[in-house]
């Protein structure tokens, strides 16, 4: 019996924590394994992806994905993500910045025309330049 009410403890304490933390990961994680870097260092895909997410051309399971979480996500500071979803975007804004500033322009023209986001996130955003 003692066990019993051990447990039925354990789950009343440990089981909204768990689920918790489960509601605050909202976004796929089947896409986590994705190779960026492989994206990033071939122009054809950076392209495709891009003209997906500025509704210029077609989309990618991927893309579609992405697309469908990225006003969310941009809204609420990722808070939906997993740790790597958070590494990952943090990796393609960099490059984006540092490296194709023409298509890191055009998405935050398309997704924050009022500027509002770029200045919530202006620090990192600095520092994401160097």
């Amino acid at each position: 019996m003692i066990k019993f009410l051990a447990a039925v403890v354990c789950c009343a304490v440990l089981l909204p924590i768990i689920s918790t933390r489960a509601a605050l990961i909202k976004y796929t994680l089947k896409y986590d394994n994705i190779d960026l870097d492989e994206i990033l260092n071939n122009d054809r895909l950076i392209t495709n992806y891009f003209k997906c997410l500025v509704d210029e051309g077609k989309c990618t399971q991927e893309g579609e994905e992405l697309k469908k979480w990225l006003p969310d996500a941009i809204e609420t500071k990722c808070e939906g993500c997993s740790e790597k979803q958070k590494q990952g975007a943090e990796k393609v804004i960099k490059f984006l910045i540092q490296k194709r500033s023409d298509i890191w322009k055009q998405l935050e023209e398309k997704y924050d025309p009022q500027g509002t986001y770029r200045q919530r996130y202006s620090k990192l955003l600095e520092t994401m330049k160097n």
